[in-house]
Formats: C-alpha cells, sequence, structure tokens
C-alpha cells in the first residue's frame, strides 16, 4: 500500500513547548517510531508542518540588522532539510539499515491571483501576548491573529497548483526508498510577469499540500495525523460527537473551524474526490490502527 503522511505541527512540537533543538528531536523520535510501524510493506511518504520552526528563523533572521531578512521561501527550504534530516536520523535508527531514506526539497506553484494574497490567515512562529504581538506587529510590518488566548504571525495561504519534483519523487518511492517532501507545504514559489520562477512570501497549507501530493502519487491512502483521535462535532461542548465513517457530501455540510479542522478536511475531501480512495484524520498514535481501517475519522467520495 502506498501511503503519505501529512505529520501536524504536534509531531515535531507540542504547544508551548520552547523550541529547542532537543525538543524537536524528541517530539519526532516517538513520530518515527509510530511510522516505524507501517513500514514494513508499506511504501511512505511523509509531509509535515514547520510553522514554528519557520517563525524561529524568521525572528533569528531578523536580529541580524546589518543585512535584510531571509525571505519565507528561504527559510522553508532550511526547515524542510533540516526537520527531514531528523525524521531520516531517526526513523533510521528503527528501521532496517537496508531501508533507504530521502529528504527533497519541494517546491510548490502558487497562483499570483490566488485570492488568499488578500487575506492572510496562515500562522506561523511562537505564539504571543497581545503587548509583544502588536510591538512585533509594528516594528516588522506583519498581520497578527488570534490563536487560542494568545496571538500569532499570519501569512497568506494560497493554494497549492504544482509539485515541481513529483517525478522524482515517484521515482524514489518506486524503488523502496522513504520519502520526506513537501515539508511546510512546500517552498512556495510562481511565476513573475518576466516568465521566471521566484519564491513568494506566503505558507502552503501543509494538508492540502499533502494532498495534492497524495493524489499525484497515486496513493492508496492519504492519513493525515494530528493530536486528536478523529474529527468532532460540538467539539469542547457536552454534545461533542466522533466521526467515524463519512462521505465526501457528508462531512462538506459540516461547519468545522477554519483554523484547526477544517483545512483537514477540505485536503481529505480533494484526496477522496480525486482518487476514490480513504483519507484519515487521527492520532499519529493510532496509525497501526488507521492502516488496518480501524481507527480515525475515514473520508470516503461516497
Amino acid at each position: 500500500m502506498r501511503i503519505v503522511v501529512a505529520l501536524g505541527g504536534n509531531a515535531l512540537l507540542q504547544r508551548g513547548q520552547p523550541m529547542t533543538a532537543e525538543n524537536q528531536r524528541a517530539n519526532i523520535r516517538l513520530a518515527a517510531e509510530r511510522i516505524a510501524k507501517v513500514a514494513p510493506g508499506n511504501e511512505i511518504v511523509i509531509a509535515h508542518g514547520n510553522g514554528p520552526q519557520v517563525g524561529l528563523l524568521a525572528l533569528q533572521s531578523a536580529a541580524y540588522t546589518e543585512v535584510d531578512p531571509y525571505p519565507l521561501d528561504v527559510l522553508g527550504a532550511q526547515t524542510e532539510a533540516m526537520i527531514g534530516y531528523v525524521i531520516e536520523q531517526e526513523l533510521g535508527n528503527i528501521l532496517p539499515f537496508e531501508q533507504p531514506f530521502a529528504t527533497l526539497l519541494t517546491m510548490i506553484e502558487v497562483d499570483p491571483k490566488d485570492p488568499a494574497f488578500q487575506n492572510p490567515t496562515k500562522p506561523i512562529g511562537p505564539v504571543y501576548d497581545k503587548e509583544t504581538a502588536e510591538k512585533l506587529a509594528a516594528e516588522n510590518g506583519w498581520t497578527i491573529a488570534p490563536d487560542g488566548d494568545k496571538f500569532r504571525r499570519v501569512v497568506p495561504s494560497p493554494r497549492p497548483k504544482r509539485i515541481f519534483e513529483i517525478r522524482p519523487i515517484k521515482t524514489l518511492v518506486e524503488q523502496g526508498c522513504i520519502v520526506v517532501c513537501a515539508g511546510g507545504g512546500g517552498i512556495p514559489t510562481m511565476y513573475g510577469e518576466d516568465g521566471k520562477l521566484h519564491g513568494v512570501e506566503v505558507v502552503i497549507d501543509k494538508d492540502l499540500a499533502a494532498s495534492l501530493l497524495a493524489q499525484q502519487l497515486e496513493a492508496d491512502l492519504l492519513v493525515i495525523a494530528t493530536d486528536v483521535d478523529a474529527v468532532y462535532t460540538g467539539w469542547g461542548t457536552p454534545e461533542q460527537a466522533k466521526l467515524g465513517t463519512v462521505t465526501v457530501d457528508e462531512v462538506i455540510e459540516m461547519k468545522l473551524p477554519a483554523g484547526s479542522m477544517g483545512p483537514k478536511v477540505a485536503a481529505a475531501c480533494e484526496f477522496a474526490t480525486a482518487t476514490g480512495h480513504e483519507a484519515v484524520i487521527g492520532s499519529l498514535a493510532d496509525i497501526d490502527q488507521i492502516v488496518k481501517g480501524s481507527a480515525g475519522t475515514r473520508v470516503r467520495s461516497a
């Protein structure tokens, strides 16, 4: 079975944790232990988030005032390599030595006319109290938005159009390689008026990018791993209810939060509709049961 696993940000850094290398490695080690359970006999491709890591690099870059801060596309490339390196190493410490791995820096095209450019919504970086967030926004020209009882920087999040490295990714997968790619939604790029490709200051939604990746790889299963065991209606209320198996039409009718489950469900629906295969949203801890068909919220085309 060919499986694309989209790791949520919690797989790399728990909310509120200091962004130390040690914390991130410990979280990735745990994620690797879980993914390793389903690696034998399957083809595995791993996508992942990178919001906190990009935000931290942006702050570090901004602190070096002698040069202009590095743009988000360059920081995205840096985090793809950094996170891929640790995922490869931790999986390699568990799986047989003969298992090959590869991390691919993955450029993904966006449309300059995407309406998301007019409405920044994608959070990156650490959380701040209101006073600190407003101060940083004024100093750096950021847009900020609430994140629970805190605030974070937000940037545009246009839809992914094209994965430039899809052919080498597919070749590696067909040769039995576990591939880490499309990290953080991929490196955002677009064509300018001169017809040349260049980077852009946005963050592509990781789950939508993983869905496109899974579609183009003709995956049998898309697993969107998060920190809850399934999608719930009425989350946080006495009426909350866990969703088991749902169709695209059923789940689209539900009003799910745009800042949390909404993009994950949209990504699952796109994959199921395009391929006729299931997409599952659930806990990484349950991935072996997800692959067996007995855990998570399973989204089907019909």
